[in-house]
Parts: C-alpha cells; sequence; structure tokens
C-alpha cells in the first residue's frame, strides 16, 4: 500500500513531457517519436514514470539479451550494439559450461518460471512491465516488477555505505547516486538462486554489480548493467538492452503463485536453483 500510495502521489507532481506540437507519433504507435523528451518533475530532474495524462509502465523486450547469442537473433533495435558475442564473454570455464548447459531449456529451467524473485538485469524483462517509483522526500527509487511474486527493489539514495556482513539475498543490497540524467546503480550481496538474464547468465555469491539507466527520449530507457564476478568470470563485462513505453500498462492484481501462465512448460527440475 504504501508504494501505490507513493506512486499516485509521484505523478501528481509530474510536468507534462512536451507540447502536442512535438509528438509526430502517438504513445501506442509502432513508431513513436523518438525525438520526444522524456519527462521531468518540478525541479527539472528527469522522470522514469509518464505523466498524469500518460500512464504507463516500462517493458523489457522477452528476447532482449545481454550476450549476442548466433543461436537465438536479437530483438531488432532492442539489444545495445555495444554488447558482446558469447565468445567474447569473459567466463570462467565452468561458468561458460553453465550458460551452454542453460540454453538448451530456458524456460523450463528459469528459476523465474517458478516465482523465485528476478535480481539484477533478469528483473528489466520481466512479463507485464516494471514500475519505477521515484521517491526524493526519502532518498529511495524502488523497482516493481508486476508478472513476478509480487516483491520489490529498493535503491537508497542517501549516501549509506553497503554494510558489512551482508546475509546473501535475491535482489542484494543497493545504493545508488545520479549522474547527470543517469541513474547509478551499486548492488552487492547476491544469492545464488536466480539467473541474472533470461537467458542464463551465471553468477555467484561474488558478483558486485553496477547499472546505469537512463531514458534517452520518452519511449525509451536504456538499461546497462556491468558484471564484476570473480567467481564466475575473468574480469568485468557489460551487457544491455532498450526497454520500451508501454501506454497505459498499470500494475495489477497478478500474483504468480496463484495466476502462472506457464504451467505446461514447466516440465524441467522441481528442486530450488
Amino acid at each position: 500500500m504504501r508504494a501505490l500510495a507513493l506512486f499516485v502521489l509521484g505523478l501528481g507532481v509530474l510536468l507534462p513531457a512536451a507540447t502536442p506540437g512535438q509528438q509526430a507519433g502517438s504513445p501506442g504507435s509502432q513508431h513513436p517519436d523518438l525525438t520526444r523528451p522524456p519527462p521531468r518533475g518540478p525541479d527539472g530532474r528527469i522522470s522514469f514514470a509518464g505523466t498524469p495524462q500518460e500512464v504507463g509502465n516500462w517493458e523489457g523486450p522477452p528476447g532482449a539479451t545481454m550476450i549476442f547469442n548466433k543461436g537465438r537473433p536479437a530483438v531488432p533495435g532492442a539489444a545495445l550494439p555495444t554488447n558482446l558475442t558469447v565468445d567474447q564473454v569473459p567466463f570462467q570455464p565452468w561458468a561458460r559450461e553453465q550458460y551452454m548447459k542453460r540454453q538448451a531449456n530456458l524456460t523450463a529451467d528459469d528459476p523465474h518460471t517458478r516465482c523465485k524473485p528476478s535480481g539484477g538485469p533478469r528483473l528489466w524483462h520481466t512479463p507485464y512491465g516494471i514500475e519505477v517509483l521515484d521517491m526524493p522526500e526519502t532518498k529511495e527509487v524502488i523497482f516493481i516488477g508486476v508478472g513476478a511474486p509480487h516483491s520489490w527493489r529498493i535503491v537508497y539514495l542517501d549516501g549509506r555505505p553497503h554494510p558489512k556482513d551482508l546475509k546473501p539475498s535475491w535482489y542484494g543490497h543497493s545504493i545508488g547516486h545520479w549522474e547527470g540524467d543517469t541513474l547509478v546503480i551499486d548492488t552487492v550481496g547476491f544469492n545464488e538462486r536466480f539467473w541474472l538474464t533470461r537467458e542464463g547468465v551465471p553468477h555467484t555469491s561474488k558478483a558486485h554489480l553496477i547499472e546505469r539507466i537512463s531514458r534517452p527520449n520518452f519511449y525509451q530507457l536504456k538499461y546497462e548493467a556491468t558484471i564484476d564476478d570473480p567467481g564466475a568470470y575473468t574480469h568485468a563485462w557489460s551487457g544491455g538492452w532498450f526497454l520500451r513505453w508501454s501506454p497505459g500498462n498499470e500494475p495489477f492484481d497478478y500474483l504468480c503463485q496463484e495466476n502462472n501462465r506457464d504451467p505446461a512448460r514447466m516440465i524441467g527440475p522441481q528442486g530450488e536453483h
């Protein structure tokens, strides 16, 4: 309830992004006007939400990936052009083997299909959109994945450091700051029970994740993650994709545990992942 109330309150203070003359493409168009600037709050800061007149949220294309894999074509225009190929990713041998093994049965083996929380980049292509709640009064940003087990991730922007002796968790511990219009997030303390992306990118509890989130125009959100995990990779590497604005899309009563829409393909091992 707290998050929903704050979301409604946050919408009330947003300024319109542009005048009608600036909108060559409508929000529902397949070819929206990518020159339309993003909305900003009264203080001029970039907003990752909609406007009072245009509600919606962000959807990551299901096929968007951090790695260019020749066996699975990337979604046109979604993956960042700087993404690495499989051969370029600095896997340790065991991590490469695990990644390739997961390619064989992505849907069945993905912990997300069993209602497990999706940490790191995996959250950013969760079905049915993602809400971004910016709370300047409490110095927090909250991410809520709609098609997930109704959990949320908090990023603290009050200058606190990461706690010592963190207990590993699904979302880890996130602190952040603004660099111009880009939100930079530093996260540690992950458990190893989820996949970093839906394509099966592996990680360990040693993972240190830096995410950069920006909004180059009204209809796109740019997501880029740098993975520094000495337990799985020989050095840090980066990748990401563009999310699209989904006009009119708002959270609904999706409870993964009671509303799993993909049980037919859940044929993999039933144990914890």
